[in-house]
């Protein structure tokens, strides 16, 4: 029997210049991809391509322009690209604004700076001032901004301010059936508590039980009014009972010549 060996065939050069010739084109396709990444990356970036500007303000705002805000944004120093530009920077600029309790930012394609504002609700002023807002967070508005609102004034210790803020409800529950309006409210650094209504009278409520010492000086109020003398102040400082000032006759200026 006659024994019969094959030997590998040498690999034809067609073959050879097929592989290399789909390698080089493969290698051309994949630059040819991050040479057009590169000029759209480079093109968006590019701030005289897509710039934003428009700055749209929406929200409903008492105390705030829609001009104040937006030049808030342009103190940046102008806006970017629609692709490059920083949205949380503008939200930092709005947001440093007295009045900005929350903003949303975000960017509407081409061109378009979107803006929604929602400013504090002042509820008092707190210490001479600063205001407070609903919640009883403080914040730098300026007070006289909102004067004619004839908001409470209360005082406390840094701190203190929610606290204040609801025992001033509490109170002012408290007088409703009076008719009397607290003007101003304290709390000391003793936590001794203290009002003035808006028509002068003082009312001191010492520092425990004070709702309980207020309930008191209304059950009492009859009795004070009984007199035709005007309440300067009302100390509650006691168990039971209370010590009571009261204002000087006002004295009538007299029409005789002198």
């Amino acid at each position: 029997m006659t024994n019969v060996t094959v030997e590998d065939m040498p690999a034809q050069p067609s073959m050879l210049k097929e592989h290399w010739g789909g390698l080089v084109f493969l290698v051309f396709v994949i630059l040819a991809i991050l040479w057009s990444l590169l000029r759209v990356i480079t093109w968006m970036g590019d701030e005289e391509q897509l710039p934003l500007s428009q700055i749209i303000v929406q929200g409903e705002l008492e105390h705030l322009t829609p001009l104040e805000v937006r030049n808030a944004v342009l103190q940046l120093g102008g806006l970017n690209s629609f692709m490059i530009q920083d949205v949380d920077d503008i939200h930092s600029a709005i947001s440093a604004l007295p009045w900005v309790a929350n903003v949303a930012v975000r960017k509407q394609w081409p061109d378009t700076i979107k803006v929604n504002v929602t400013e504090y609700q002042p509820q008092a002023v707190w210490n001479g001032s600063f205001l407070l807002d609903v919640g009883g967070d403080v914040f730098g508005a300026d007070p006289a901004e909102v004067k004619n609102l004839g908001l409470v004034s209360l005082h406390g210790p840094d701190g203190s301010e929610k606290e204040v803020l609801e025992a001033w409800r509490e109170m002012r529950g408290i007088l409703a059936p009076t008719k009397l309006e607290i003007a101003a409210l304290a709390l000391n650094e003793r936590r001794s508590w203290r009002i003035v209504t808006r028509d002068g009278v003082r009312i001191e409520l010492g520092r425990e039980s004070r709702n309980e010492r207020l309930k008191r000086f209304v059950a009492l109020l009859d009795d004070f009014k009984s007199t035709d003398r005007a309440i300067q102040y009302v100390d509650l400082r006691y168990d039971t009972g209370a010590a009571v000032g009261w204002k000087a006759p006002e004295v009538e200026a007299s029409d005789e010549n002198t």
